[in-house]
């Protein structure tokens, strides 16, 4: 079960790969961008990026207005 740290907060999870954590976090509505360890991950890999213990996770909604 690997542990990562998702925005900051420590979360240990089931999943295997990076999309399924982001879809059970809510992390995946509208547009936003993922960086793991400083590299900034396609929207199209995040299904390949397998997760593993000690990832540094950041993920950014994108917020319009004015």
């Amino acid at each position: 079960m690997p542990q990562v740290t998702l925005n900051g907060d420590a979360k240990q999870t089931l999943h295997q790969n990076l999309l399924q954590l982001l879809d059970e976090m809510g992390q995946t509505q509208g547009r936003f961008a993922v960086e793991i360890n400083g590299k900034l991950i396609p929207k199209s890999q995040l299904a390949n990026v397998t997760l593993q213990d000690g990832m540094n996770i950041e993920v950014v909604q994108a917020v319009g207005g004015g």
